[in-house]
């Protein structure tokens, strides 16, 4: 039976910025993916923003790792030539009660460790971005765009420079642990099936991470949570938008609302809504656009009739229901389920492409 050091299941961002670091802290690392390429899933069915870190609850796992991670993945870009752009996203306040809110949310980025948000009025953000509409808004001049893509194969480069290897159409079928209950040995399939051992596994694998978790014989059912899908479509817009900032509306249970992100090229788009569904598809339904279009115009009036089609979607990877819907990440170790050398990665939504790297530095210490 062939052995690995570290066996990280999942090639998406988050797997890949954790084989990148445990291949670089000398580890020998193979990565699992079920599919035929890095970042087939959640990965590439984002909005490609880099987070400012300001939305989430002071003290949880998703604002630590955000703001951190925030700022090593600017450093990280300009390291590697990874297209990105700073652009600064613009939070808009419309109706009666949106002011009290929006300063909320400024007095959270200030307990995030966030200070460069600033408040505008409305003469200041239509200075800004002259077809807003608001009454009043935050600027967030650190939060940016950019080429998902671009990242994940330069982390995969790294990765691969570094020693990991990588094993596609290999999706993982089980593990049990091995000889005097040390490590594990990992069943894979697909065309050629085959037994690994390994002493360290990492389960990155997204959407089916609690799924995983229920494949590992020795790991305690309480450990795993339930997997809800909460869906986000995205509609392009036909016309050109007039808009060089992210315009951003105020959050929504189980998302950020229907904003306006711009891509590397300057491509307007618009989403994610939030739709939960039970199984995963990422088909788009034309028809959801009747919904898109109110809420886009309270913040842009002027979005022309007929303007947005389909493009894509993604699906959040939610361990909390409907009723719930705000949730942190859970990075669970030993020291969580007591099963020595396995860490869980379950709940990584949105922002884990910001968080990435700080989440693989917290994978680190959790295995060093």
């Amino acid at each position: 039976m062939d052995h690995v050091e570290c066996l990280v299941v999942g090639a998406g961002v988050i797997g890949l910025a954790i084989a990148r670091a445990q291949a670089r802290a000398g580890r020998e690392v193979v990565v699992l993916e079920a599919t035929g390429d890095i970042g087939s899933g959640t990965s590439s069915r984002n909005s490609e923003v880099i987070h400012g870190g300001m939305y989430y609850p002071t003290g949880s796992a998703m604002a630590r790792l955000c703001v951190a991670g925030r700022a090593m993945l600017y450093r990280y870009c300009e390291e590697h030539s990874i297209p990105h752009r700073r652009c600064g996203k613009i939070i808009v306040a419309t109706g009666a009660g949106d002011p009290e809110r929006l300063e909320a949310i400024r007095a959270r980025a200030q307990a995030n460790g966030i200070g460069d948000l600033r408040a505008l009025d409305k003469r200041e953000a239509q200075a800004m971005e002259p077809a807003l509409n608001c009454a009043s808004a935050l600027l967030s001049p650190s939060t940016g765009i950019i080429d998902s893509h671009a990242l994940m194969l330069a982390l995969r480069g790294d990765a691969e420079d570094a020693g990991a290897a990588f094993a596609f159409h290999a999706p993982f079928v089980t593990a049990r642990r091995g000889n005097g209950d040390k490590g594990f040995v990992v069943e894979i399939g697909g065309e050629t099936p085959m037994t690994l051992s390994c002493d360290l596994l990492i389960n990155a694998a997204g959407l089916d991470a609690p799924n995983l978790a229920r494949a590992i014989e020795s790991l305690p059912r309480e450990h795993i949570p339930t997997a809800y899908y909460a869906k986000g479509n995205y509609f392009a817009c036909t016309t050109r938008v007039p808009f060089s900032h992210l315009i951003y509306p105020l959050p929504e249970p189980g998302g950020l609302g229907v904003h306006l992100t711009l891509d590397i090229a300057g491509a307007g788009r618009f989403g994610p809504d939030v739709e939960w569904v039970d199984e995963v598809a990422y088909d788009v339904d034309p028809a959801r656009a009747e919904r898109f279009y109110p809420a886009i115009r309270r913040y842009w009036p002027g979005l022309p009739d007929g303007a947005l089609v389909p493009a894509y979607s993604g699906i959040r990877p939610k361990i909390v229901p409907p009723a719930v819907a705000v949730q942190d990440f859970v990075i669970a170790g030993p020291q969580h389920h007591g099963v020595s050398g396995l860490v869980n990665l379950f709940g990584i939504e949105s922002p884990g492409l910001t968080s990435s790297l700080a989440i693989a530095e917290e994978v680190g210490h959790l295995t060093a």
